[in-house]
């Protein structure tokens, strides 16, 4: 099944948010207590079974490499079977799984350190790409996780020619590595972001995809942001003029890509909580963002960061209360998977 076909037959997805993508405390780092670094606890498969019985059919796993190598970018093996084994939880209960590189701190995307950016991805994806590649196409590679000039005035606005250049360069570098690596990673369903993943429209009218069928575009849509994202405007009320925003996003990338036969996958959204109780209306902007997604075959992914507290400056994403494998917000689940 080539991507396009693929992508059609997935319904909706689970982010394994602020995990085996957490950072350890450097200044007293412990290697293996990375994945319960940033407060959530070890993955267990029970987790992951809850997921796929609510009707979640993709699995996203973000991780974060760059703690786990030697100077000369080797993954620590104890690691990269540890994100095997949290991959296989997905694997083995029929669940589409995506495998990623995720805060990375070395893909700056510009002229000056591409050269050094393109040899780490090209090592690091060629040792995942090997340890992988007898896996069947339920297994998804992402090359990065929004890639882009961190620090600066176009971090988030689109990025700058530069910038959106490199990153499909570095793109290309991942799809190379990958298909040369051979096994089933021949024709494996690759993921590629544009520019911080971004929903501009200068960032997707700009970006070019290599000349594969079996490459999918990485979107990420945080959208309305005022409501699904932003801490400085802390609206609990889901309005007919944010439905008008989501209609902008679904047009604006069929516009660039379905309509071209470009697949695309969603592969973080969310409507964080504001205030003190919204579920309701978090369940109103899931129900009607997934529902257009729908109309686009565009599978979108919550990124469920385990957090449920905090205040207003606290990205507060969590649907699965992890340790009792329990949704805290089933109104919610059911909404985003059009229950």
């Amino acid at each position: 099944m080539k991507a396009f076909d693929y992508v059609k037959s997935l319904k909706a997805g689970w982010n394994l948010g602020n995990t085996l993508d957490a950072s350890p405390d450097e200044d007293n780092a412990d290697l293996s207590m990375q994945e319960i670094a940033w407060g959530n606890p070890f993955t267990s498969e029970e987790m992951i079974k809850k997921v796929k019985d609510a009707g979640f059919d993709i699995f996203r796993v973000p991780v974060t490499w760059c703690h786990q190598v030697d100077d000369d970018f080797n993954i620590n093996k104890t690691w990269l079977n540890r994100v095997n084994e949290v991959v296989d939880f997905g694997i083995k209960n029929g669940m589409n799984v995506i495998l990623n590189l995720h805060h990375e701190n070395w893909h700056f995307p510009s002229n000056e350190n591409y050269p050094k950016a393109s040899k780490i991805i090209k090592k690091l994806w060629s040792q995942i790409s090997e340890h992988f590649k007898d896996y069947s196409d339920k297994l998804i590679f992402e090359s990065m996780n929004e890639p882009r000039k961190k620090g600066t005035d176009v971090e988030w606005n689109g990025g700058d020619e530069e910038g959106r250049i490199v990153v499909m360069k570095l793109n290309e570098d991942f799809v190379n590595i990958v298909r040369s690596s051979g096994g089933n990673n021949n024709t494996r369903k690759l993921m590629l972001p544009n520019y911080a993943a971004s929903c501009e429209e200068i960032a997707i009218s700009d970006f070019k995809m290599p000349d594969d069928e079996n490459l999918i575009v990485s979107l990420h849509g945080y959208v309305p942001y005022e409501f699904a994202l932003s801490d400085e405007h802390d609206i609990a009320v889901f309005t007919d003029e944010h439905k008008k925003a989501i209609d902008n996003l679904f047009t604006r990338i069929n516009k660039y890509f379905i309509s071209k036969g470009i697949p695309v996958i969603m592969g973080e959204c969310g409507a964080r909580k504001h205030g003190d109780d919204n579920e309701s209306e978090r369940a109103k902007w899931a129900r009607y963002y997934t529902s257009k997604a729908r109309e686009y075959n565009i599978p979108c992914v919550w990124w469920d960061n385990g957090i449920f507290v905090g205040d207003n400056k606290t990205e507060i994403f969590g649907l699965l209360n992890r340790e009792k494998a329990e949704w805290a917000y089933p109104e919610i689940v059911a909404a985003f998977l059009g229950k």
